[in-house]
């Protein structure tokens, strides 16, 4: 099966299983008393952004192949997949040997990942566990260390969904010290981020100004974790724009409060 496969298979029982998603997680807050971090795990219990995610093929195939490419490295190992989603990279590695795959996912998607897994026969060899990686005090099954840790944390930007933070604490808490991780380094992430780019093409008919040559933009976009919330990236965006209509010198901060 191609990553086309599991998506069309996992896809089918989305909403079949949505009332499960909802009554099995805690409790939300009000929404009043929602934070950015309550509203970002939230909005991965929602199978819109699943699919945007899915049916990006660079990303997928990229971890399908690594995965793939490298068995021996999967054969008979422990592997932990952190912010596993919709299951697809253990479920990878469940077919390329691993012995046991232990699957974090905090939001109620895990719901759904348990039913994809074991529609795909895989459920004896993956283990779903609704969590936080951080809330974590010991493995199910005796586990103390596991062998291998793959984990696709990047957002849009690289930088929307800040995962990092939270794979690095797996690694530091629960990797075996000769284990390994996938990615393991930032070229590995580069190097997929830039193969393909997304592009979105707006009929003509839609775009109220008129068209417009630029002859120069150049910017500089930095960030910095959330005073509040380390998990939250406050964003600075500096624009020189130099153009046949008119010029731009701007900069701008964005903070969450």
């Amino acid at each position: 099966m191609t990553s086309k496969d599991y998506y069309f298979d996992s896809y089918a029982h989305f909403g079949i299983h949505e009332e499960a998603a909802k009554a099995s997680g805690d409790s939300k807050p009000a929404p009043n008393e929602m934070t950015s971090k309550d509203y970002y795990f939230d909005s991965y219990a929602h199978f819109g952004i699943h699919e945007e995610m899915l049916k990006d093929e660079v990303r997928t195939n990229t971890y399908r192949n690594s995965i793939y490419h490298n068995k021996h490295l999967f054969k008979d190992k422990i592997v932990m997949d952190v912010g596993s989603r919709t299951g697809i990279l253990s479920m990878f590695a469940a077919k390329s040997g691993a012995t046991r795959v232990l699957t974090i996912e905090l939001s109620n998607m895990a719901v759904q990942s348990r039913q994809i897994i074991k529609d795909n026969n895989l459920d004896s060899f993956v283990e779903v566990i609704q969590c936080k990686i951080e809330d974590i005090k010991e493995l199910p099954f005796g586990v103390e260390k596991v062998d291998i840790i793959i984990s696709e944390w990047m957002g849009y930007c690289l930088f929307y969904e800040s995962m990092l933070n939270t794979v690095l604490y797996a690694r530091d808490k629960w990797l075996a010290s000769e284990g390994a991780l996938f990615p393991d380094r930032w070229d590995n992430v580069r190097k997929m981020a830039i193969t393909e780019p997304l592009v979105d093409v707006v009929d003509n008919n839609q775009v109220v100004a008129g068209n417009y040559c630029v002859n120069e933009l150049k910017g500089v976009f930095t960030c910095a974790s959330n005073a509040r919330n380390e998990r939250d990236l406050d964003y600075n965006i500096k624009v020189s724009f130099h153009g046949e209509v008119c010029d731009l010198e701007k900069e701008s901060t964005y903070t969450l409060l």
